[in-house]
């Protein structure tokens, strides 16, 4: 017999609510297997077996659409909302472009601008910085765009449209009005520097086009992956640096331990997306009606899955001996379902490993973190490039049940 789903009162996706998401979701989390957020008349799943099967059960839980899903969005519209065969038949294309000898290329550049990156850092030595517009976002404004060939003029405009693309996996409210400000010259920018006459010949958005002309894809599909690797690869990126400066400031003693081994490189990038997720939520269809722990989800119910289960993860492993607030680069990874889950599904998945790389490697040999980024420890990354203060933990009571 099911049993009657807990209704959430609270606004979960305003201003408030995404100052102070830890606390929201860890509550949510707690509450049940599954939350009904009574504002949206959605449902939300917020733990990690459920979410971990539900990303393996696209028949089920349906990428085709979500909540507040319009067609007609500043979103493109492939790849990250369809499910297989088409998906797979898309992704192919991307993942083919990236040869050995694309990788081997792109780690080079990756790595001539970290290395003039630092060197304007270090000549900061002694002074705060900002780790988001100073370190994060200009280092991935300059190397993306360099990578899909896109021209040099309106690359202002990178950050504003992964602004409002975010926006759109929440409701209509003041923060998706605030990313929708000037949309217009920003989408144009979008259209024109994703043509096929606007792009570099060596560069990975033209491969997307040649896929066309091989017959895997059309060339208005084509099109649409290139702004999706615009958009899919900027934020995440710049997010999930910054939040790895920002725990290295918190917990100086491991940045001090991947300097000295710098072989922990991977487990600090997992370590960190463990600590702090880049992405808040993702948002699935359901298909039919479906019974998670006796709890109902309806068919056709728009159902979000927060992704910040696998900060803290305490319904899933054993205890961390220095607690799941903190950051522990020794510590086992134990997600790699949920990690290669979630690559499987990333429009961009082949970026960001040597993106990554290269950015804290260098950073972990030429800076230390404690003297150039102190800012980071008391400030959160938004994704519009603010830093916004990070309130107290306060207590709830909008959930019942």
């Amino acid at each position: 017999m099911a049993r009657e789903t807990p209704v959430c009162d609270e606004d979960v996706f305003g201003s408030e609510a995404v100052r102070n998401a830890r606390a929201v979701d860890d509550r949510l989390r707690e509450t049940a297997p599954a939350v009904k957020i009574s504002r949206e008349n959605i449902t939300l799943v917020g733990r990690y077996e459920e979410v971990s099967k539900g990303l393996q059960d696209y028949r089920t839980f349906s990428s085709r659409s979500r909540p507040w899903h319009d067609p007609s969005s500043v979103r493109p519209e492939i790849l990250l909302v369809d499910d297989p065969p088409k998906h797979t038949r898309v992704r192919n294309v991307i993942a083919s472009a990236l040869t050995p000898r694309t990788l081997t290329r792109m780690a080079s550049a990756f790595e001539a601008d970290a290395d003039a990156l630092m060197r304007r850092v270090k000549e900061k030595s002694g002074e705060p910085i900002d780790a988001v517009g100073e370190i994060t976002r200009a280092f991935v404004d300059k190397v993306l765009p360099d990578l899909l060939g896109l021209p040099k003029w309106g690359r202002e405009n990178l950050s504003p449209f992964g602004h409002m693309v975010w926006a759109t996996l929440g409701p209509q409210n003041e923060l998706y009005r605030e990313a929708m400000e000037n949309v217009g010259p920003v989408l144009e920018w979008v259209d024109q520097c994703c043509n096929r006459e606007n792009l570099d010949p060596q560069g990975l958005g033209m491969q997307m086009f040649i896929g066309a002309d091989q017959g895997l894809i059309t060339h208005d599909e084509a099109k649409l992956l290139v702004q999706v690797l615009l958009s899919a690869a900027a934020d995440t990126t710049v997010m999930t640096m910054a939040t790895a400066i920002r725990a290295f400031c918190l917990f100086p003693e491991q940045y001090a331990l991947l300097r000295s081994q710098p072989e922990l490189l991977r487990n600090a990038f997992e370590e960190s997306l463990r600590w702090d997720s880049p992405s808040r939520m993702a948002g699935r269809i359901t298909t039919r009606e479906v019974e998670l722990q006796g709890y109902r989800i309806p068919e056709g119910g728009g159902q979000p899955r927060s992704a910040q289960v696998e900060r803290s993860r305490p319904l899933r492993h054993p205890p961390r001996p220095q607690g799941p607030r903190r950051l522990g680069l020794r510590a086992a990874c134990l997600r790699r379902a949920r990690a290669r889950a979630a690559r499987g599904r990333c429009a961009a998945r082949g970026l960001h490993p040597p993106h990554r790389a290269v950015r804290a490697g260098r950073r972990a040999r030429a800076v230390d973190v404690r003297d150039r980024a102190r800012a980071g420890a008391a400030a959160g990354a938004h994704p519009s490039g603010r830093t916004l203060k990070l309130p107290a933990t306060q207590e709830s009571s909008a959930c019942r049940t």
